[in-house]
Order: structure tokens, then sequence, then C-alpha cells
């Protein structure tokens, strides 16, 4: 497996539970436990994409404004995060604010699929798209 399949795994998993996340009611339980969820899998997934995939990205010419990009939507998507973890959950703003990221993850995946692993495929080689994937999987494995 390459980089980019494991990337568009993990990046599946993130778009189904942030539906499920804007889908929540006031139900707190079960917010509680989407928002947990899904908290988990994207600090893990930007940490090891930071590592695993933008980071031999930055020492490339054509890919280095790209990566930059990447991860400062990380950012962005870090302080809704946190913006989120400081709303009661059973506020109405709390929804909003959730929609917020799911519009700011999905426009990052959607980004990275379509414009980065464009650029990424042209400056990786084979073996290195595989022994990226290999490390970003080990990574997640030990989230």
């Amino acid at each position: 497996m390459d980089i980019f399949k494991a990337l568009r795994e993990d990046h599946d998993k993130q778009r189904d539970l942030l539906n499920k996340l804007v889908s929540t009611s006031r139900d707190t339980k079960n917010r509680k436990q989407v928002f947990e969820n899904l908290k988990t899998e994207l600090k893990a997934h930007a940490d090891a994409e930071k590592r695993c995939f933008y980071k031999p990205l930055i020492d490339s010419d054509k890919t280095q404004e790209k990566a930059r990009h990447g991860i400062a939507e990380h950012l962005e998507i870090d302080e809704l995060i946190e913006e989120l973890e400081q709303t009661d959950f059973i506020s109405p703003g709390w929804l909003k604010i959730a929609k917020n990221l799911k519009d700011r993850v999905e426009h990052h995946l959607d980004e990275e699929e379509h414009e980065v692993f464009q650029v990424a495929g042209k400056v990786l080689s084979t073996s290195q798209k595989e022994s990226l994937s290999k490390a970003y999987q080990d990574h997640m494995n030990n989230k």
C-alpha cells in the first residue's frame, strides 16, 4: 500500500465521524462519544501526516508550499476542536461550531486528495511512497 491509499482510508473514517457528529442531537452522551472518537482520530492523523507525509514534502521546492499550507490547516482544525471542547454540548452554538469543523476538515481532505497528492506523486519515488505508508500506519497503530 502506498501513502496515498493509507491517507485516503483514514480520510474516509474522518468523513464518516464528521457526518455522525453533525447528526447528533443534544444527547450529550452520544455526542460526547462521537466527538472524542473524532478528536482522537484527527489528532493521531495530523501527527502521523506531519511526520510521514508533510515532512518529506517540505524538503522539495515543488511541494513545500502545499505542505506548509496543509500543516497550517491542521492548526485551524485544532483551534475548532478546542472551541468545541470549551462549549457546552447542549448549547445550540455547539452544533454550529461542529458544522464549521466538518467544513474545514472536509476542505482540507479534498484539497489534499485533489491537489497535494498529485504534486507529491511526482516528487516521491515508489519506494518512498511505500516506506512512508508503513511509517504512517505504524504511527497510527500506536496512537
